[in-house]
């Protein structure tokens, strides 16, 4: 379909439906809505008045009260904001749920990058032989992480889902209860969540979601492209880390890990008991009726307790199920075959595990927790670790670790705590995977991973504590700074020479699995780079792992905004090339791109297929996406000048002080929103390396200057224009989908970013020179970005796109104006040396967290 009429059935769809639905939602029976609903928008007007004007948002806010507002105190004054943050967070659900219900009709459902699609082009191209050659060994592998980018406690989730079918159905009965409740039910968690808690609230997706939208993504490639009985490879699977990411969380124990890996096996086995109560009223047969009540009878017991005495093996499960298909075809005219295939099918994709287990934990966790345990083993003699192994070179020491043959009797015989835990957990994803079956945990991911030696201490404490005869578990070394990046390659060729590691592979299928942090990564060297060293990386450590007849696994890191890596994902991997392994798509899905991109069945589906197939089009535009040398010299060096751009601004004397006291970095934590903190040293002080990427990311989106999605772009640019040589860049541009994909997403930061809310800065006596430095930089990455494209506005080629960003922008604008007046009374108080416990400052304190959320919620459309 072409473009326009996307973008007019988003308005019909979506905006008509919004401003009908706000406009019931002011209606509702509260008086405090009333009031709100009724001012917010002489509120809005003058926020939209004030910034065309060049009014700061503190003239802004006092103007609003002064002009409709004069009789009320202070306090009332207050109250107001509170309700206008209240309404506005309520807004932005409404429009969720009315994007949600409206997804199949703005999006073909059956258009380019679908299972449809792809089928009816192989036919009438004659390549279905190798569109089915390709499904047998591509995999997508979608990893749910529980990092706080969303602030919706699980109770709105489900009204979004409830509204969004009620939408569907325009239901308005149901409609006006759900208002009811939203109105009634509180955003803000008084007391953080645990990491058990971040697990259930997770699993709400794969139990409502993917355990349909897997099945019936497999069942129509079954059905329709191989049009066989037989089992293929399971094309889709998920990743799990909740209750196994212990990166810098101190609440992940042990005991945490085991109880979300029952529990995930619970859920299971309650779809299973569900889908076999469901056929028993279908298959009342001779010979079957019986069957399929024994195995309902089964599962359900076994849902409820894992200790269940008749509970059957998934492999079981699966004969049985196979046994039952077998009579129906034989004896009863298949009737209702294809209900029992569908349940076989997710007993295939999904086993008793629902999801893998990711184990994940720092290396200089690691190396401190070992070498406790190496001084322990060599205190009690007959180890195979000689007296001075720490004084051995790390190659000596590799030799050591790759032979070590241990054993540690007793897990409780340490008195450091992570000494214990870490090893627990490693006994742990033994017993997890007897439970779950293999892949219930067999992956242990190293986050910071610097050299061969972070790899080889974890692979020789997996053999010593529970894998000695058959090490189960890929371990998967996460490289995320620029400089890790460019050694990763000669990382892995050290591990490749070693025989015992190489052996370790052989057994797993001579595959290795690699993480690249995409976050951090931008975090650390700015847009271009990040994202350009990561593709050069995946070139070498491709090369470097085919020379060994290793199959490079690799998995990425992505956040929701570009700024984190994210932005249109599938668009990416289509465009990377023969150089780049691409038998896998992994990634990590977070926050708000698991309800945006996959919080319904239709966001699951579209967006499950556009990943597959951005695989099937990388394969057949291989050739095509290849950079010519020309083009690769321009890349380096628009990466290189941006990196350099970005690290001279990372190292301005202002930088941290800017993020420190000019925005929200600081309330991240008091929102209650994720069970980790939120930077990773202990100082009180704020050091950049202890900054995580959620945060720091976050809080230059709340000020509406999304930076990490452009800074550098610009300068790196504008040095192809100062030396007439413009024409190199607009040839890769027109050469490169990866290049094109780099540039389309930053569009969307600067799309997001909103420099009129904070120019009051350009004034202020310390920051203003730093806040130019930052509006120049955004000024000339658009003008710069307009001209490479030919557009005559930002995102010009997707106008749905950006139709949705501006109606969430004007959602929040009245809430971005609270938040910059409320922080701007927290500075002058600052200032003045109001103590920090006084009750009106925390008071303003309090108006910026609770903005957060709305703000964050109304950006999920960033993926």
């Amino acid at each position: 379909m072409s473009v326009e009429p996307k973008l007019i059935r988003f308005n019909h769809n979506v905006l008509s439906k919004y401003n009908i639905y706000n406009s019931i939602f002011t209606t509702l029976p509260f008086d405090a809505v009333k009031k709100a609903g009724v001012l917010l928008p002489l509120f809005h007007e003058t926020c939209e008045k004030g910034f065309k004007n060049g009014d700061d948002p503190t003239t802004i806010v006092e103007t609003f009260f002064k002009k409709y507002q004069a009789r009320r105190n202070k306090q009332s004054q207050i109250n107001l904001i509170f309700r206008f943050i209240q309404y506005i967070e309520r807004q932005v659900v409404l429009f969720d749920a009315i994007e949600d219900a409206s997804f199949s009709t703005v999006n073909n459902m059956d258009g380019v990058g679908t299972m449809r699609n792809l089928k009816g082009s192989a036919q009438s191209e004659g390549k279905m032989e190798e569109l089915r050659a390709f499904l047998e060994e591509f995999k997508v592998r979608i990893v749910l992480t529980a990092h706080p980018t969303q602030f919706y406690p699980g109770s709105v989730l489900g009204i979004i889902t409830a509204l969004s079918k009620a939408i569907k159905e325009n239901d308005l009965q149901t409609i006006n209860n759900l208002f009811g409740q939203l109105g009634k039910t509180p955003f803000f968690k008084h007391k953080k969540p645990t990491p058990y808690d971040e697990a259930k609230s997770l699993m709400w997706y794969l139990e409502n979601v993917f355990y349909k939208t897997f099945g019936d993504i497999y069942n129509y490639i079954q059905d329709n492209i191989y049009a066989d009985d037989k089992k293929h490879n399971d094309i889709i699977n998920i990743g799990f880390w909740p209750g196994g990411d212990r990166d810098g969380n101190p609440f992940v124990k042990p005991k945490t890990t085991m109880k979300v890996a029952k529990k995930l096996k619970k859920t299971i086995l309650k779809k299973y008991y569900e889908d076999l109560r469901d056929l028993r009223k279908k298959l009342t047969f001779r010979g079957v009726e019986d069957r399929i009540i024994r195995l309902e009878t089964i599962m359900y017991e076994y849902s409820i307790n894992l200790k269940y005495e008749d509970a059957i093996s998934e492999k079981e499960l699966r004969h049985e199920l196979l046994e039952i298909q077998n009579i129906i075809i034989n004896e009863h005219q298949s009737l209702y075959v294809n209900e029992i295939n569908q349940l076989i099918n997710r007993v295939h994709l999904f086993g008793y595990r629902f999801a893998s287990l990711d184990i994940r934990q720092d290396s200089r966790i690691h190396h401190a927790v070992f070498t406790t345990v190496i001084d322990h083993l060599i205190a009690t003699g007959g180890s195979s670790f000689p007296d001075n192994y720490h004084d051995l070179s790390e190659a000596e020491q590799i030799e050591i670790l790759s032979k070590a043959t241990d054993d540690i009797e007793d897990l409780e015989a340490f008195d450091d705590e992570m000494v214990r835990n870490t090893l627990k957990t490693i006994a742990i994803i033994k017993d997890i995977q007897k439970s779950n079956g293999e892949r219930g945990a067999n992956r242990y991911i190293i986050s910071n991973n610097q050299t061969a030696l972070n790899v080889m201490q974890l692979f020789a404490m997996l053999r010593i504590v529970a894998f000695k005869d058959d090490l189960t578990v890929d371990v998967a070394p996460l490289f995320e700074t620029i400089p890790d990046l460019e050694n990763a390659p000669g990382v892995m060729e050290q591990l490749y020479q070693n025989p015992e590691y190489m052996a370790h592979l052989r057994a797993r299928g001579s595959k290795q699995h690699i993480m690249l942090g995409f976050s951090d990564g931008t975090k650390d060297g700015g847009y271009l780079m990040a994202n350009w060293g990561i593709y050069k990386a995946k070139e070498l450590l491709t090369a470097m792992s085919r020379k060994y007849d290793i199959t490079a696994i690799f998995f990425d890191g992505r956040g929701g905004p570009p700024a984190r890596g994210g932005g249109k994902t599938h668009n990416f991997y289509s465009s990377l090339g023969p150089t780049i392994e691409d038998k896998e798509v992994q990634i990590t899905i977070q926050g708000q791109t698991v309800s945006s991109n996959f919080g319904t069945n239709d966001s699951a589906q579209y967006n499950l297929e556009q990943l597959v197939s951005s695989g099937i089009k990388n394969r057949i535009d291989g050739e095509r996406n290849r950079m010519s040398d020309e083009d690769r010299a321009v890349m380096d060096d628009l990466a290189e000048v941006s990196y350099q751009t970005y690290k001279d601004f990372k190292s301005h004397p202002m930088f941290v002080p800017y993020l420190e006291r000019m925005s929200t970095l600081k309330y991240y934590a008091k929102t209650n929103i994720g069970s980790r903190p939120s930077k990773r040293g202990k100082s009180d002080k704020l050091v950049f390396s202890d900054l995580r990427a959620i945060p720091f990311v976050g809080s230059w989106s709340q000020l509406k200057q999304n930076v990490p999605g452009f800074y550098g772009v610009g300068t790196a640019l504008k040095k192809y224009e100062d030396a007439g040589e413009f024409d190199k860049v607009e040839q890769l541009y027109n050469n490169s989908k990866f290049f094109k994909t780099l540039i389309e997403n930053s569009m969307m930061s600067l799309t997001k970013s909103f420099f009129d809310l904070t120019k009051y800065m350009a004034q202020d006596e310390e920051f203003g020179e730093f806040w130019t430095i930052i509006y120049n930089e955004y000024l000339e990455t658009n003008r710069l970005l307009l001209k490479l494209t030919g557009y005559s506005e930002l995102m010009e080629n997707e106008p749905a796109g950006k139709a949705s960003i501006e109606v969430r922008e004007s959602i929040v604008l009245p809430l971005l104006t609270i938040q910059q007046y409320a922080l701007k009374k927290v500075q002058d108080f600052e200032k003045a040396g109001v103590p920090k416990d006084d009750p009106e400052k925390l008071l303003f304190e309090k108006i910026v967290t609770r903005s957060l959320f709305g703000n964050i919620n109304a950006s999920r459309n960033s993926a």
